[in-house]
């Protein structure tokens, strides 16, 4: 029996090269013999998927002009309006530091994608049956296209990246590295993309900037998509599994919210500015529209892990101590509805 993914140890300043890195990875590839539809659903969403392509050079204004020091999100919900150094800045730094944080959370979502666009294109020769690479084929392209756009609105428009961040990295590698396929499933489709699209809405539904609104509807259209390929491909899977393989992916769920709900907090900002990380993350991880965020990134999660039967009395539990659990009953279609997502 493999044990579930290990993420990697980082320390609390620890930071992850500029460049190229290479990662040993390892799994079965295999080829699928029977071309016919055997899971129910993904057929239709391959089909989809087709007809919903777009190119980010022509369904885009590029020509909008944008001053990457104006905010991109409202000075109101800055958590840091109330912190004391910050206080003590000029409106001109102030300014600098907002600019620094939208730019350090755009970049979080491009290599996000990278990593999506990775685990796309492993899934097309891992899966068991031709449907799921039909589909994985599709969302690889989605995911390339995705890291165009981000990369070329943070180059051109927003004129800031920033590396990506140590603990987003860790659970990007346990699910890349991994050899099973459920795991690159269950840590992608799910966790990863269903976390991204709530930070997606987010961004959506505060920002002004038109470039970035629009670009932000396109890739989440795509995201729904890939998150649905995640729930028609995995449901039933795990309802004969071992309890000692489940608890496998019950820890892997678990740890990996854990990561995502309170160390994606943007300290490396706060070194930039040479600001102390302990206060700085104190008021982050105290900040009452923070703590709201944080929250709703899991209304996609939960209930999708209640679906493929992983929200076990043990995942509740924890869930429950992660002040999550209270989602377990969202609907994502209705949020989808509610984002004009078809």
């Amino acid at each position: 029996m493999a044990a579930a993914p290990e993420f990697p140890e980082v320390s609390a300043n620890a930071q992850v090269d500029v460049g190229l890195e290479r990662i040993l990875t390892s799994f079965d590839a295999c080829y699928a013999w029977r071309y016919g539809s055997v899971k129910e659903g993904l057929r239709d969403l391959y089909a989809k998927a087709k007809r919903d392509q777009w190119d980010g050079e022509e369904a885009l204004d590029w020509s909008i002009e944008i001053d990457p020091e104006e905010p991109l999100l409202p000075v109101e919900i800055n958590p840091l309006k109330e912190f004391g150094p910050y206080l003590k800045m000029d409106a001109r730094e102030q300014a600098k530091v907002r600019h620094a944080q939208v730019a350090w959370q755009l970049s979080q979502f491009m290599h996000g994608e990278q990593g999506a666009l990775i685990v796309a294109s492993q899934l097309v020769g891992a899966l068991p049956w031709m449907d799921g690479k039909l589909y994985a084929s599709t969302q690889t392209i989605d995911e390339a296209r995705h890291v165009e756009v981000f990369s070329r609105y943070l180059r051109t428009k927003v004129e800031w990246e920033w590396p990506i961040n140590v603990h987003l990295k860790s659970l990007l590698d346990a699910i890349i590295q991994d050899d099973r396929w459920d795991f690159k499933y269950l840590g992608m489709q799910i966790l990863v993309e269903g976390l991204a699209m709530a930070a997606f809405a987010n961004f959506h539904q505060l920002t002004n900037e038109k470039l970035l609104k629009d670009l932000i509807h396109l890739v989440m259209r795509d995201e729904s998509r890939h998150v649905a390929f995640g729930v028609l491909s995995l449901q039933g899977f795990y309802d004969d599994m071992s309890e000692t393989d489940r608890r496998d992916r019950e820890d892997f769920v678990i740890e990996a919210c854990e990561l995502m709900r309170d160390r994606l907090i943007g300290e490396e900002t706060a070194d930039y500015f040479g600001l102390d990380r302990g206060p700085y993350r104190q008021c982050m991880l105290e900040s009452p529209i923070l703590s709201l965020f944080r929250q709703q990134l899991f209304a996609r999660v939960v209930p999708n892990v209640r679906r493929l039967g992983l929200l076990t009395p043990y995942v509740r539990e924890h869930f429950e101590r992660l002040g999550i659990l209270h989602f377990e009953d969202a609907d994502p279609d209705a949020q989808d509805a509610m984002l004009g997502i078809d």
